[in-house]
């Protein structure tokens, strides 16, 4: 494992960080490229690829290998990069970020799929610090390192990083990762591409209704997830195994990963605009809570995943990570008027909570399943986070909107009166606030988590 590692994390941390590098970028590349209003494409298409192919991959994974596609993905994530810095206009730019979301979707996919594969749920804890690291150093530094290449270089430069250190991933995986041959358990039962295509659909459906608030968005969502169940029922090899939804073991780590993911970013996406607009805090003020939400995350992740591979037991750090993630959301919902301190600090306590759930909700899903279902598990868990963070996003976003009855957009100018500023200021706390219920809810279900004996061998050792 030490000297798949490196390769492991380097590709982990390309795709974690593409999703954070553009966000400084955006308005430079749409006045260098024209399409001002193709601004929040960039960002759904990318989304959308990501999220819709990170089933896909845990699939094929499963039944043809994980180093292929985790090499495929590499592959498609530096070829759209490449084809971003070339891009000419800003419909060539939106397509081919949603290229590059193609590979990064599998990026995430495949190194906590291999991760999985080759330590056993007793001792991935150990590595919980690292995987956790990435994480940070990508929510952190991508929007710190988009705006200097923006600021000192052009917005060109943000994809010239990335063919070097994705080859030099591909490599380190090429030459250091040794797999058993895929399991046969499935036998030569056809993949549900039609669930796929269906899930996608359910995915546009989310991520569209956040970004466009438009009512036949929600439609399509509903439409894609009834098509998927019926697919998944009558499927020999469904993308997401229903029959895996029967073991609470796995069915709860999903649904609490749905609920971070709502909960959370829902709550993030908002907070920086509400401490600019309505604090008329400075950009860097803006960022210090994610900042310390971040290393929050970091420090309970660590401790967190030390402890389970020292005592084997799992069920105490979900149980008091949503408790406290619960409180800090509610008093988030309390700090109309308070500075960007008080808020970093209630994001802190946030922040503790989560890192105490998040990733060992992937080691109990994983554990709960066999090898055949490695991929699909960790890919279902990622998936409806994702799935769970747009949804959050459009409903908090609808329910600002609908408080502030149009006085003014989330992504007002600086330029407001004082008048909008005071309407902004008094609709957000509320709805983040409204966020805490939801964590109550993984509270609860984290009270109903089995508390089942983690494998002490992995995958590969059970095979050699």
């Amino acid at each position: 494992m030490k000297a798949v590692l490196p390769g492991l994390l380097l590709a982990m941390l390309l795709g974690a960080l593409d999703q954070t590098v553009m966000a400084p970028a955006l308005p430079a590349v749409a006045g260098d490229l024209g399409g001002l209003d193709q601004m929040p494409a960039v960002v759904t298409a990318y989304l959308v690829a990501a999220t819709v192919v990170m089933p896909v991959y845990g699939k094929l994974g499963d039944r043809y290998g994980r180093k292929p596609m985790m090499q495929a993905a590499i592959l498609i994530f530096v070829a759209g990069a490449v084809l971003c810095a070339l891009a000419g206009t800003m419909t060539q730019f939106v397509v081919f970020r949603a290229v590059q979301g193609v590979g990064g979707g599998g990026l995430v996919i495949g190194a906590q799929a291999i991760i999985g594969e080759l330590v056993s749920p007793r001792e991935r804890g150990r590595y919980l610090g690292l995987i956790g690291a990435a994480y940070v150093v990508a929510a952190v530094g991508g929007p710190l390192l988009g705006g200097l290449a923006v600021d000192r270089l052009d917005w060109r430069w943000i994809f010239a990083g990335y063919p070097p250190l994705g080859l030099v991933a591909l490599a380190l995986l090429t030459v250091t990762l040794r797999l058993p041959a895929p399991s046969r358990e499935h036998g030569g039962a056809p993949i549900d591409y039609a669930g796929a295509f269906a899930l996608a659909a359910a995915v546009v459906g989310v991520v569209l209704l956040g970004q466009t608030r438009e009512p036949v968005f929600l439609l399509v969502a509903a439409a894609g997830a009834a098509a998927w169940l019926v697919s998944a029922r009558r499927a020999a090899d469904p993308i997401l195994p229903l029959r895996l939804f029967r073991d609470r073991a796995f069915a709860v780590p999903v649904a609490i990963s749905l609920l971070i993911g709502f909960a959370l970013f829902g709550t993030l996406t908002y907070l920086p605009a509400y401490l600019q607009i309505a604090l008329r805090s400075s950009a860097t003020q803006a960022g210090l809570p994610v900042t310390a939400l971040m290393a929050g995350v970091l420090v309970t992740t660590v401790v967190s995943g030390r402890l389970i591979t020292r005592t084997g037991r799992y069920k105490a750090y979900p149980v008091a990570g949503t408790a406290l993630a619960t409180a800090g959301l509610a008093l988030l919902g309390l700090t109309g008027g308070a500075g960007p301190a008080a808020v970093a600090g209630v994001l802190l306590l946030t922040g503790l909570g989560v890192g105490l759930v998040m990733q060992v909700m992937v080691t109990v899903a994983q554990n709960a399943v066999g090898r055949a279902d490695l991929g699909a598990a960790t890919s279902a868990v990622t998936f409806l986070r994702q799935v769970g963070a747009s949804a959050g996003v459009a409903l908090a976003g609808a329910l600002i909107t609908l408080r502030m009855a149009g006085d003014v957009p989330p992504s007002a100018s600086p330029e407001l009166s004082d008048a909008a500023r005071a309407a902004f200021a008094e609709a957000v706390p509320p709805v983040l606030g409204a966020m805490a219920p939801l964590m109550a809810v993984a509270f609860v279900l984290a009270l109903a988590l089995p508390a089942r004996p983690l494998r002490t061998t992995s995958h590969v050792e059970e095979n050699a």
